[in-house]
C-alpha cells in the first residue's frame, strides 16, 4: 500500500495527513514508575516507528505540562506523576492512548 494519501484525500503533501492518520493507527502506552528516593516518573512509551520525532513530542509535553524529562531507549519520560493530563495532551497530538 502506497503512503500517498494526497491521492486519496485531494489534499496537498503540506498538510501532513499522512502523520496524522500514522499516528492514528500508534497505540501508546503511559505508566508510573517509581525512582531513586520514591519519585515517580511518568514514561511513555509503544512508538512503533521512526516516523514520530520523539524530541520534538516529549518538548510539546514538556512544555504543556510544565515539567522536565527526557527520551530515552524510544520512549518519552516525564518528571512526576501526570496520569489523565498526560493522555489528554497525547490525544491532541493524535495518539490513541491503552487504558
Amino acid at each position: 500500500m502506497s503512503n500517498d494519501f494526497s491521492d486519496i484525500t485531494g489534499l496537498p503533501d503540506d498538510i501532513g495527513v499522512g502523520d496524522d492518520l500514522a499516528r492514528a493507527q500508534q497505540r501508546v502506552s503511559i505508566r508510573v514508575e517509581s525512582r531513586r528516593y520514591d519519585k515517580p516518573v511518568t514514561v511513555v512509551s509503544g512508538f512503533e516507528d521512526a516516523s514520530t520525532d520523539l524530541e520534538a513530542l516529549a518538548s510539546t509535553l514538556k512544555r504543556r505540562l510544565a515539567v522536565g524529562g527526557t527520551v530515552s531507549d524510544g520512549r518519552i519520560e516525564l518528571q512526576g506523576d501526570h496520569g489523565a493530563r498526560l493522555r489528554a495532551a497525547l490525544e491532541d497530538e493524535g495518539f490513541a492512548v491503552d487504558a
